[in-house]
């Protein structure tokens, strides 16, 4: 009888452990993935804090095409709004699609805007956009790889949520639904950072 009850408790104990483990991965994975995202979100930020700069330099040469500076400051509006509700819940599946929609809408401008820019070589070369320009591409650089970090933080936790014995636990410890990736709609955004040339 004891060597039974010795063996009901050992399984008992073991079992415990397995759910305590599984319980702290899913809790270290979902933290390394709202990590993730905070890198991203400091990027973000850093690149929408420079895009008002690059306007107002661009300002001055640009006068008659008031509608695609104005348009570049709309998109960072929302783009920024965006981030700010991605913020509050990194990986859900609604933010990130909203973030990576408003960051389609904003790269689209800044391509109108490099477009417009082409044709105004005093521009290009004047000290100030220069700098701003290094600036850009070193943060759009800084942002890809934000991304993928997260995305592959994202893709471990939702693996290991996914596996068993963590699927049959998941649920009860608050982690029934996968987070959601930060993809854009154009997959050529994915591969190549923009390229912002002045």
């Amino acid at each position: 009888m004891n060597t039974t009850l010795l063996i009901v408790i050992a399984i008992v104990v073991v079992l415990i452990f397995v759910v305590i483990r599984i319980y702290n991965q899913l809790v270290t994975l979902k933290n390394r993935f709202q990590n993730g995202f905070a890198q991203i979100d400091v990027q973000l930020k850093r690149r929408y804090d420079l895009i008002p700069n690059l306007v107002e330099v661009a300002k001055g040469y640009l006068s008659h095409e008031r509608e695609t500076l104005e348009a570049v400051i709309s998109a960072r509006n929302q783009a920024s709004s965006a981030l700010q509700n991605a913020s509050q819940n990194p990986g859900d599946q609604g933010s990130m699609a909203q973030l990576a929609g408003a960051e389609g809408i904003l790269g689209s401008a800044m391509g109108r805007l490099n477009l417009v820019m082409e044709a105004y070589p005093d521009l290009k070369a004047n000290q100030n956009m220069m700098q701003l320009s290094e600036e850009m591409t070193s943060t759009e650089n800084r942002v890809a790889f934000a991304r993928q970090a997260f995305n592959d933080s994202v893709m471990s936790y939702n693996t290991y949520r996914q596996s068993f014995p963590a699927v049959v636990f998941a649920g009860m410890f608050g982690h029934s639904t996968d987070a959601s990736l930060l993809e854009f709609e154009d997959r050529a955004e994915i591969q190549h950072a923009p390229k912002v040339s002045f």
